[in-house]
């Protein structure tokens, strides 16, 4: 069966070049009989206007490449603004590597509505080629002022509704509690119980 170690662990490879949210899928998926094992190798990422076609071309394209035996995740994730009309949105890695944290509060400043959500798509390739997209989302505000230490990407700057504190100012463990990313990897558990 593929993914099968021989000693009742099997491996999902996540397909990603972020240590962060490689430790934040391990950390999910502890305690069952899946390891992950980080593939960090480049894939092309289409421009779309939604995170499904996104994660869901980038995985099928794997696929077809046979670079990456399924199973294998993908997860495409976005901050998305109300003020900004959703920006960054699907452009959220490309925005943080070019204008980062500060760029994002600076075209805030003088915004009073803060609202905004974070959204992930986890692409699942089975064996056999099928895709299936698993989501989750977290709402919330943006901070006046970056706040945190951990995490990573937009962490600092995104508190979840119901906390004071942001991303970045939590352990692994609560950040997955209520985060996007910690929703979709619930119902991703849940999947691979069934695989």
């Amino acid at each position: 069966m593929s993914g099968d170690k021989g000693d009742g662990e099997r491996v999902l490879r996540l397909v990603t070049s972020n240590e962060g949210k490689a430790m934040e899928y391990a950390a999910a998926l502890a305690g069952i009989s899946w390891k992950v094992e980080r593939v960090a190798g480049p894939y092309e990422e289409i421009q779309a206007d939604t995170l499904e076609e996104v994660a869901g071309a980038s995985a099928r394209q794997l696929f077809a490449e046979g670079s990456v035996p399924p199973p294998f995740v993908l997860e495409d994730a976005g901050l998305f603004i109300d003020a900004l009309e959703g920006f960054p949105g699907v452009y959220s890695a490309y925005v943080f590597q070019t204008i980062g944290h500060q760029g994002i509060l600076r075209l805030m400043e003088g915004i009073r509505d803060r609202d905004a959500s974070f959204e992930s798509r986890i692409a699942l390739c089975v064996p056999g080629g099928d895709v299936e997209l698993l989501s989750g989302s977290c709402s919330g505000t943006i901070p006046q002022a970056m706040r945190g230490s951990g995490g990573f990407g937009f962490d600092p700057v995104f508190i979840p509704e119901g906390d004071y504190r942001t991303f970045a100012e939590m352990s692994i463990e609560e950040k997955e509690e209520r985060s996007h990313r910690g929703r979709a990897m619930a119902a991703l558990r849940e999947r691979l119980a069934r695989l």
